[in-house]
């Protein structure tokens, strides 16, 4: 198998013109830190597959220091400024598969699936279809799809840039942006004085007590794979930033598997369109054991973070069951390794 790996912020992305959308005033450095930790556990469990050609894109302006560490026989192909989607469809076409890491924000992810759709290559891709993608890129389409399908979610509205903060609205809340990755401009609201403006189209949600979890799944024709689930570990503070994933308390996996899948599927419906790869999906697990306060925050329709600890936790990796999914193949996943899936970022 001839298998292409693309991660935006080591592939060209930042040299295009979405960077200063993505990046803002942060400096790219943190960026491609992770970018490059997310190629290099692709890359290392794609290289145990038995016959698998890995080629990846790789900016031809990335410093030799923040390039990432490949196995040996992977080739690279570099990308010259300003020729990132070129060379991800003429890559994508001399390619059996193609994995895609890209963030939603600014229709980055959706942008990229749509130009390999529109040159006849959706078969190829490890991720969407657009279809899926972009309803799930949108936090205040997913949610508003998940809750009329009666699948949990935080109460919450759109506000527009520049907008106030509601009258009665109830706090703590947080505010994010519509189309955002990760923590990226997140705010929490604990009284009125916090609020402030955003700049964009966003989502005002009330705050969910419990635990921050995250739930990566495996997705294809033939259904929806769950993983391990994970907690989620952040900074304090009124702007939290990600710091790391464990295991979820094993007491609380059952029902956080359930409500992934049962979310995936939701929307999946609602869209018309079967996911077809790895889906993250994140969610606060309330303090009662029988769920009643569990909500579903967000459906993540992306390769995500979660992919580096969670492969190190099977002895085979996970892209061999990830492509297998794609292709509409049997999966089986064995028993977790449950310390080696813990990811904690420098």
């Amino acid at each position: 198998m001839r298998l292409l790996l693309y991660e935006w912020c080591c592939s060209g992305g930042l040299q295009g013109p979405d960077a200063a959308a993505v990046a803002g005033d942060a400096p790219p450095a943190g960026l491609i830190a992770e970018g490059r930790l997310m190629l290099e556990a692709i890359a290392a469990d794609a290289a145990r597959l038995p016959g698998c050609d890995v080629t990846l894109l790789i900016d031809s302006l990335l410093p030799a220091s923040a390039r990432p560490g490949l196995p040996a026989g992977d080739s690279c192909r570099e990308v010259a400024p300003g020729e990132e989607l070129a060379a991800l469809v003429a890559a994508a076409e001399a390619a059996d598969a193609v994995i895609l890491v890209a963030p939603e924000t600014a229709g980055v992810l959706t942008d990229r699936l749509a130009c390999l759709e529109t040159a006849g290559l959706a078969d190829r891709v490890i991720g969407g279809p657009v279809g899926f993608a972009r309803a799930a890129a949108d936090k205040q389409t997913t949610c508003d799809k998940l809750a009329a399908a009666g699948v949990p979610v935080p109460a919450g509205q759109s506000l527009g840039a520049d907008a106030e903060l509601p009258a009665g609205f109830r706090l703590p809340a947080i505010l994010k942006a519509r189309d955002s990755a990760g923590c990226d401009g997140l705010l929490k609201i604990a009284t009125a004085a916090d609020y402030r403006s955003p700049t964009g189209p966003a989502r005002l949600e009330s705050l969910a007590a419990g635990t921050a979890a995250s739930l990566a799944c495996l997705c294809g024709p033939g259904g929806v794979v769950p993983l391990l689930p994970l907690e989620q570990l952040f900074t304090d503070g009124r702007q939290p930033a990600f710091r790391g994933l464990r295991p979820l308390a094993a007491a609380r996996r059952p029902r956080a598997q359930q409500l992934a899948v049962r979310a995936i599927e939701a929307l999946a419906r609602a869209t018309g369109c079967r996911p077809r790869g790895w889906v993250g999906v994140d969610m606060i697990m309330g303090p009662r054991a029988d769920g009643r306060n569990d909500r579903l925050i967000e459906i993540n329709p992306r390769l995500t973070t979660s992919f580096v600890g969670l492969s190190r936790g099977q002895p085979g990796g996970l892209v061999g069951p990830l492509l297998e999914q794609a292709a509409g193949r049997p999966v089986t996943i064995g028993p977790w390794n449950l310390t080696a899936c813990e990811l904690l970022l420098p």
